[in-house]
């Protein structure tokens, strides 16, 4: 993944491994590349996303990106972080609360506030916050982690 400021490398936690409050973030600065590749990928040209003059003359004067776009990098910390290796994501919430405008860079964080060791499943507190320190997105993922599993 393009400019993300804190490198990660993948890690991977069984559920053992795994404790209330542990958290992870990383940082990265949405792009008019990242929105246009989104609005490719999910088919989702609304013109107030991909068209500067339309936007113009919205509520938010200019072109914001898509929420999901914002909200798909809770998989980042599901997927590289907590549990990471072999997660498997099982569900989402969000709330959107300001837009995310281009070029803003956002950081993600992930915080384990629920265990249930018996079905290896992780609930995480998710927030991402842009470079003002405001909460653009908030809500919660579930994942199971498999690293260790013999079972998948």
């Amino acid at each position: 993944m393009e400019n993300i400021s804190k490198s990660l490398n993948m890690k991977g936690y069984s559920i053992d491994e795994i404790y209330i409050g542990q958290k992870e973030s990383f940082t990265k600065t949405i792009t008019e590349h990242d929105v246009y590749t989104f609005a490719g990928l999910c088919g989702d040209f609304n013109p107030l996303h991909v068209n500067a003059e339309y936007a113009k003359n919205t509520r938010f004067g200019e072109r914001i990106a898509h929420g999901m776009l914002t909200a798909s990098l809770f998989s980042t910390i599901i997927g590289m972080c907590i549990p990471g290796m072999d997660a498997i994501f099982l569900g989402q919430s969000c709330r959107f609360l300001k837009p995310v405008k281009f070029n803003d860079t956002v950081t993600i964080t992930g915080e384990v506030t629920g265990i249930r060791k018996e079905k290896r499943i992780v609930t995480l507190k998710m927030t991402i916050v842009n470079q003002h320190g405001e909460i653009v997105v908030d809500g919660e993922a579930t994942a199971m982690a498999n690293k260790g599993s013999d079972k998948i």
